[in-house]
């Protein structure tokens, strides 16, 4: 029985057969193994075989919603609270004391300063009347948007700024000047809607005082895993407001491109995953390469050798037949 072709090589112009019971054949097997199994343990157990998550840069689209909640504290002395907000329903029991309603005047205007369709920044400017005799020693502002982005998963979230300043001098305007970034404590999405966190940052409602209580709005919005954070706020404090001058608040609040983390989905994974493993096979695709050479040209283990059956050539043959 001659067997099954186990072997064969071009540089060695013979070809090897033997039972497929063979210790050659067990031996071609094991060797097989040991080409292709180690350099996808190897890979996996390098670290970084399986991509767990990847990032992109994007810019978000930004929209100001026009909603705002402002407190402000009187001093010195005890202190009182002064609440203004485009809701009513905002400054009840839980925000303030008082209410600065329609006699508060609020000036804003987003910018696109590349021209590119998406907003840049922010200009946001609120004067606040007071009393002679009342004066501002700190301010807390939530400021709500729409935050969408579109490159991967299609993400929609409705968030907020919160900027707050406090000084044991009364001041008379206050100015900031920072960046909207976002936060994430969970990666997103690499495909799809993802719409979970589009709701109201502040529930307009609720019947209960408790959700309008600023520590359990920003306790309440610091629960989702994506939010967005006034950062780098740069605040300038200036004092020394006439008695018949309201109080001033300037705020610029920047847009930047995000870099944006998200899972990866299936074939991205595979494209890395594929890349480690070949890297490692070329090298043992060379060496084991070689052992079979040895093994089967030193017929270290029992085979039988086919030689090549070269062919006649025509002028040859005519010239031993003219002989």
């Amino acid at each position: 029985m001659a067997g099954v072709e186990l072997f064969s090589h071009p540089a060695l112009l013979t070809r090897y057969r033997a039972g497929l019971c063979s210790a050659a054949a067990l031996a071609l097997l094991l060797i097989a193994v040991l080409t292709y199994v180690p350099p996808l343990l190897l890979a996996y157990r390098s670290h970084g075989f399986w991509l767990k998550q990847s990032a992109y840069r994007e810019q978000p689209t930004v929209r100001f919603r026009y909603e705002v909640l402002f407190v402000a504290t009187l001093g010195p002395g005890p202190g009182s609270l002064l609440a203004w907000s485009t809701r009513v329903g905002w400054s009840r029991d839980g925000v303030g004391d008082g209410l600065a309603g329609p006699a508060s005047r609020r000036l804003t205007r987003e910018e696109d300063k590349n021209q590119d369709g998406k907003m840049d920044q922010l200009h946001f400017k609120l004067e606040l009347p007071l009393q002679p005799t009342e004066h501002v020693v700190g301010v807390q502002l939530i400021l709500l948007f729409s935050y969408h982005l579109y490159r991967m998963s299609t993400f929609v979230m409705q968030s907020m700024a919160f900027l707050q300043f406090f000084s044991p001098v009364p001041g008379s305007q206050l100015f900031m000047n920072g960046d909207l970034k976002l936060n994430q404590r969970q990666l997103l999405h690499h495909c799809g809607l993802d719409t979970r966190y589009n709701v109201s940052v502040v529930n307009g409602t609720s019947p209960f005082a408790s959700d309008y209580d600023l520590t359990n709005i920003i306790a309440a919005y610091w629960d989702r895993n994506v939010t967005t954070v006034f950062s780098d706020p740069n605040p300038v404090w200036m004092t020394g407001r006439a008695t018949d001058a309201p109080f001033i608040i300037n705020a610029t609040i920047r847009y930047p491109v995000e870099v944006i983390l998200y899972q990866p989905g299936f074939w991205e994974m595979m494209k890395f995953a594929w890349i480690q493993y070949v890297s490692i096979l070329l090298i043992f695709l060379w060496v084991f390469g070689r052992i079979k050479m040895f093994v089967f040209q030193n017929q270290v283990l029992t085979t039988i050798p086919i030689a090549p059956v070269l062919p006649v050539s025509p002028v040859l043959t005519y010239k031993q037949h003219q002989s």
